[in-house]
């Protein structure tokens, strides 16, 4: 199996064909390779790593939250974490473990990115 048919399955089984789908559309007449590299690299190399996929959305969640600004990225890992077995309870605890490390206002940013995934989840 290549890199990127390897990448492929992970990003659909981390993030749903809705997502997988959404991504490459978004790039595909732009920037093909783009995508090609994202998915290769990121989830045919790293994701594909022997290990667990619920800390590795736990340290995606975490690092995109301590960044800031990155709503959209950490909407996708939080709806991944959900996705690959972790609970509503584990993700906001990870959060909430960033107070004393990240701080405010990047906390309350990432638990408000939380709370409108759950929300939209809860909705369909």
């Amino acid at each position: 199996m290549s890199a990127y048919e390897r990448g492929m399955a992970m990003l659909r089984k981390v993030d749903g064909d809705r997502v997988a789908d959404n991504l490459l559309a978004a790039y595909e007449r732009i920037a093909p390779d783009f995508t090609r590299y994202l998915i290769e690299f990121a989830f045919g190399e790293i994701y594909a790593r022997k290990g667990d996929l619920q800390h590795r959305e736990l340290v995606a969640i975490s690092s995109l939250a301590t960044m800031g600004g990155c709503d959209a990225q950490l909407e996708t890992h939080v709806h991944g974490a959900l996705n690959v077995g972790l609970s509503q309870e584990e993700v906001i605890e990870g959060v909430m473990t960033l107070i004393p490390y990240v701080g405010f206002p990047k906390t309350p940013n990432a638990m408000a990115v939380v709370k409108r995934v759950i929300d939209k989840r809860a909705a369909s």
